[in-house]
């Protein structure tokens, strides 16, 4: 696998991951866990920063190699 779609892969799981935080923080802050809930946003947007970071890496790729 080429460097650009291993990007898009790595995106993919951080993107996964996100949505999991996500479900966890809904639970907790329902469950009035705001301290757990907060956290979890915290994971879910830490996770989304990363996938966008390989966007951008695989961005980078295709513009280099795909002229």
């Amino acid at each position: 696998m080429h460097e650009g779609a291993e990007h898009h892969k790595n995106a993919a799981k951080h993107h996964t991951e996100a949505a999991k935080h996500h479900t966890e923080a809904a639970k907790h802050h329902d469950a009035g866990q705001h301290e757990k809930a907060a956290h979890h946003a915290h994971l879910a947007h830490a996770h989304g920063t990363h996938a966008a970071h390989h966007h951008e890496e695989a961005a980078k790729y295709y513009a280099a190699h795909h002229k």
